[in-house]
């Protein structure tokens, strides 16, 4: 195997899963690979994947909660625990979830993170909708 990336940091199906340009099932590697894994713990509810029913982040039991400093923190502590728990490659460094300027009822969830394999500094940030759809059509109600 020809390649400059530890083998810690490995190789896994692209997320949504496609097919690529010769036809073979389109694989992701090295940090891609590692965002890629976040994003889905960070996707994903605790109980929705029924033969793994702990994997996920808890940041959706906080689904419709109001946007102030104690949701933010209770969002803070999920992700720490998820990503510690479902991304042994990574070390985190630090959890900001800020909300939305415009309040639309969404957060941005930054986490800066190190690559344990090759003591990589990085960032992901991700967006969180607290209340589904109010970001996308200017809020207006039935």
């Amino acid at each position: 195997m020809a390649s400059d990336l530890p083998s810690f940091i490995g190789r896994g199906f692209s997320f949504p899963m496609r097919v690529d340009g010769n036809g073979s099932i389109a694989l992701e590697s090295g940090t891609a690979d590692i965002e890629k894994a976040m994003r889905v713990i960070l996707s994903t509810a605790p109980g929705e994947r029924p033969m793994r029913p702990y994997f996920g982040c808890k940041i959706w039991n906080l689904l419709f909660e109001p946007i102030n400093a104690n949701t933010l923190g209770l969002m803070e502590d999920a992700v720490r625990e998820a990503m510690s728990r479902w991304e042994p490659r990574i070390e985190i460094a630090s959890v900001t979830v800020a909300p939305d300027p415009t309040g639309l009822g969404s957060v941005s969830i930054d986490i800066g993170y190190v690559i344990r394999s090759t003591n990589d500094r990085r960032n992901l940030v991700h967006p969180f909708y607290l209340i589904p759809g109010e970001g996308s059509d200017g809020g207006s109600s039935t």
